[in-house]
C-alpha cells in the first residue's frame, strides 16, 4: 500500500514563519490605518528666485480644520494662501505642478475666507485667504477652514499642495489675480500633539 507522505522542505518552516510575520505586519498596518488622523503638516519651500519658507500645520476639530501658518521671506503686504488640487511640488521654478485651487465642489472663486470671515460663502474648498506679511517679510496666520476635512469624507486636503502667491489674492474670478507662485509644499500626516 502507497501512502502520501510529504517530506517537508528545508525552506517550509522559515517561509511559514516570513508568513506569519506578514500577515502580522499587515493586520498591524490596518489597525494603524484605520486610526483617525488629526494632525497635518506642509513645509513650504522657496520656487526659483524666492526666499519664502515656513510651517503651515493642519489640526481636526469639531468646527472644522484648524490652520496655522508661519512663513518668512516675503514681501510686505498681502499673499493669496490656497490649497491647490495636487501635491506634486516638482516644479521647482514656478510651482505650476500643484494645478489649480482646490475646488472640488465647482464653487469658483466667489467670497474671500479669511481670519474674519472664515464662513464666507460660496468659496472653493481650498481657499484660506491672504497672509499678510509684515515689513520683515514675516506673516502668522490662523485660520479655521469649514467644508474640509484632513483624509475625508468631505473634500480630504492630506496630500494636496499648498501654494503662496506673490499678490494679494483679491476675490476675482476664476482665481483671485494673486500672480506668481513663490512658495510650495505638500500636506502630510503629522504626529498629533
Amino acid at each position: 500500500m502507497l501512502v502520501n507522505m510529504r517530506i517537508p522542505s528545508p525552506l517550509s518552516a522559515p517561509l511559514a514563519f516570513c508568513t506569519l510575520l506578514l500577515l502580522g505586519a499587515s493586520h498591524g498596518l490596518a489597525a494603524a490605518e484605520a486610526a483617525p488622523v488629526t494632525a497635518a503638516i506642509a513645509v513650504i519651500h522657496p520656487t526659483t528666485g524666492n526666499e519664502t519658507a515656513g510651517i503651515v500645520t493642519f489640526t481636526a476639530t469639531d468646527g472644522g480644520v484648524k490652520v496655522i501658518a508661519d512663513v518668512t521671506g516675503l514681501t510686505p503686504g498681502k499673499h493669496g494662501f490656497h490649497i491647490h488640487e495636487f501635491g506634486d511640488i516638482s516644479d521647482s521654478a514656478k510651482a505650476m505642478s500643484t494645478g489649480g485651487h482646490y475646488d472640488p465642489d465647482g464653487t469658483h472663486h466667489h467670497a474671500m475666507v479669511d481670519a474674519d470671515r472664515p464662513d464666507a460663502m460660496p468659496h472653493h474648498a481650498g481657499d484660506m485667504g491672504n497672509l499678510v506679511a509684515d515689513s520683515a517679510g514675516k506673516a502668522h496666520l490662523e485660520i479655521m477652514l469649514r467644508g474640509v476635512s484632513l483624509t475625508g469624507p468631505a473634500n480630504p486636503i492630506v496630500g494636496r499642495g499648498v501654494i503662496i502667491h506673490a499678490n494679494s489674492d483679491d476675490g476675482g474670478q476664476p482665481v483671485g489675480n494673486a500672480g506668481g507662485r513663490v512658495g510650495q509644499g505638500v500636506i502630510g500626516i503629522a504626529k498629533a500633539k
